[in-house]
């Protein structure tokens, strides 16, 4: 019997390798991240099952030494030969107790440590993986999953059979994670079914679940080694393998689970619940009563509900369905159950963009300021015409560079699915095919424009061209495809000389700076002096008529003399004189004497001493 539990032992780590290794390869290569974490699971049960099989050994070892211990007691006289103490007599007792004290706490630590650690990576790996995750192939993953499933449930229940005796206890590590690997590969396979049914997340969904409860499990396993170092020792009663885990043992055998309801309700109770009618009837009808969920877990999938903006396409034996009955709008719809009838639901008044010329990076989303000179995307570069052939030139030997240039264009384009039929049958892949023809359109018109035209004032008439140019291709390969906008942003020159390039735009400007303020000089220049010119000449207008009005009012006023010289001569001249006399001393002081009859004498000096403006204001008072 214990050559049979150990053979049972080494085939239990048999199977969790070879189905640990094949489940590994098939989720690589369907691309199921469920399966990938089911397999990391598996790892887990190759190491509990190896560690479980050589304590066995161990165990097997230690019995055969007692048994030819007791073998050799019997068959001599003296029992002398074996008064040496028991670590000499007893090597493999020895080899096992160790064992069980130094090596089972390690590999519990380090178990705990691998869960712990695992868990989180997996979680990190799924929340950078998930947006992208997609399985391919997803009925060869449900078959050999499925398979993997059946063969490990029937080698883990005959495993857990035997294990229930008490000497077959370390049968239990082993079996439990058979039988949790094969509900495990179960729940993957209906992963893969949810994902077939138009659930393309539910894969994920399972992976993120298994990586949770991966955590449970090294929760436990650091709950049972803090509860290892206050358990009692009582000798001579066997303990329970520290390796091994309660909650992995309670999901591979489910029915463990009932029976400890039942001893609770008995004991909270007081009476046998576990000897009532109802639940003997319901123990009996349980699988029946499974069976009846699945009965109308299938049946439930012959109603889809289709969501508003959405199209659902409908396969019948994965064919399209006859008439217009292939298109399901929004709403209710009963089909055949999966699978029958299979709908896949499309996004048809959803806006949907791709970029071309660039891909866009999370790092780059959060800066204010964009630079020519620094790269903020994953770009291309794009040949464009240049019909500029002055900086095409090289100075030093003269040679003429091809008329063209490179270039680097951020262009988003946004279309919309109208013909949902042409766009799923007529080419594969559509939306991969529907990018190749947005580049070969973009490079086609670039080749053909010019640098400076995109660059500055042509922007909007190019990106228009473009969105015609793609929906003709479009058209043309029968997409079914309405291409409502293309953007033709964030032009520049390639990154490596963008700084050469903007000092060639900078002396374009200061040259034309230059030009302009020439220019300016010049017409300033040229209006001055035509001002000054026109002042001069309207000056030596103004001094010839005042000129010749002044010689017309001279001559007016000699003949307007003569009549007044002839009617009183003495007259005119005692009168011209005095205008004579005040024109001449208008600016000389004067002094009026008041004289009397008395002969004076007055002696006057003509030198002005004192300025007149001091004596103007002043205010002389006579003496009295």
């Amino acid at each position: 019997m214990e050559r049979s539990t150990k053979k049972n032992g080494l085939i239990n780590l048999f199977m969790l390798l070879l189905i640990g290794v094949a489940g590994l390869v098939v989720a690589r290569v369907t691309h199921s991240q469920a399966g990938q974490i089911a397999a990391v699971f598996m790892g887990i049960g190759i190491l509990v099952a190896a560690v479980s099989w050589f304590q066995m050994r161990l165990e097997e070892s230690e019995r055969l030494e007692k048994f030819e211990f007791d073998e050799l007691a019997r068959s001599k006289s003296s029992a002398t030969l074996f008064e040496a103490r028991d670590s000499e007599t007893f090597p493999a007792q020895r080899s096992r107790e160790q064992f069980e004290r130094f090596f089972v706490p390690g590999f519990t630590a380090l178990l705990l440590i691998g869960e712990g650690v695992g868990a989180w990576l997996l979680w990190r790996w799924l929340s950078k993986t998930s947006a992208a995750a997609e399985v391919v192939k997803p009925m060869v993953a449900l078959a050999l999953f499925g398979l993997f499933a059946l063969i490990l449930f029937l080698f883990g229940k005959f495993s857990a059979t035997i294990a229930r005796l008490e000497d077959h206890r370390l049968l239990r590590p082993g079996a439990s994670w058979l039988l949790l690997s094969a509900y495990l590969c179960f729940v993957v396979a209906v992963g893969v079914v949810f994902v077939e049914a138009g659930f393309p997340r539910a894969d994920i969904y399972v992976a993120r679940g298994l990586t949770v409860l991966l955590g449970l499990v090294g929760l436990e396993t650091l709950i049972n080694l803090i509860l290892e170092l206050y358990r009692p020792r009582v000798k001579g009663k066997l303990a329970r393998p520290l390796y091994e885990s309660r909650v992995v043992g309670l999901l591979g055998q489910p029915e463990g689970l009932i029976t400890t309801a039942a001893q609770a309700l008995d004991y909270q109770f007081g009476f046998k619940v576990s000897e009532t009618w109802f639940y003997r009837f319901f123990e009996k009808a349980v699988g029946w009563l499974l069976l009846l969920e699945l009965v109308v877990l299938f049946l439930s999938t012959g109603i889809v509900f289709i969501e508003t903006g959405e199209q659902g396409l409908l396969e019948h034996f994965g064919k399209p369905a006859a008439g217009q009955n292939a298109l399901l709008g929004p709403g209710a719809h009963f089909k055949w159950p999966w699978p029958i009838d299979k709908v896949y639901r499309y996004r048809t008044e959803q806006i949907q963009s791709f970029d071309v010329g660039f891909t866009p990076e999370s790092a780059s989303e959060n800066q204010n300021t964009i630079l020519w000179s620094v790269a903020h995307t994953k770009e291309e570069n794009f040949l464009v015409a240049n019909r500029d052939q002055t900086t095409n030139t090289n100075s030093e030997t003269g040679r003429i560079a091809p008329p063209v240039s490179l270039i680097s264009v951020s262009i988003p384009v946004q279309f919309q699915i109208t013909n949902l039929l042409e766009w799923v049958y007529n080419n594969e892949e559509p939306t991969n095919l529907l990018q190749n023809i947005a580049n070969r359109e973009v490079v086609r018109y670039l080749v053909s424009a010019d640098l400076n035209d995109i660059m500055s004032e042509n922007r909007k008439e190019a990106a228009e061209t473009l969105r015609e140019r793609i929906q003709a291709a479009s058209d043309q390969h029968q997409l079914g495809a309405k291409i409502v906008f293309v953007g033709l942003q964030d032009i520049h020159p390639p990154v490596k000389v963008a700084g050469d390039y903007e000092k060639v735009i900078a002396a374009r400007h200061q040259m034309k700076a230059k030009i302009l303020d020439a220019q300016a000089d010049a017409i300033s220049t040229n209006a001055l002096a035509r001002a000054t010119a026109t002042n001069l000449i309207n000056l030596a207008v103004s001094e010839r008529v005042n000129r010749e009005i002044n010689a017309f009012a001279k001559a007016a006023l000699f003949t307007n003399q003569v009549p007044a010289f002839e009617a009183a001569p003495s007259v005119y001249k005692q009168r011209a004189y005095l205008d004579a006399y005040a024109r001449a001393t208008a600016n000389a002081r004067k002094y009026i004497l008041l004289t009397t009859n008395a002969q004076e004498v007055f002696q006057v000096d003509l030198q002005d001493k004192i300025r007149a403006d001091l004596l103007n204001g002043l205010s002389v008072t006579p003496k009295k």
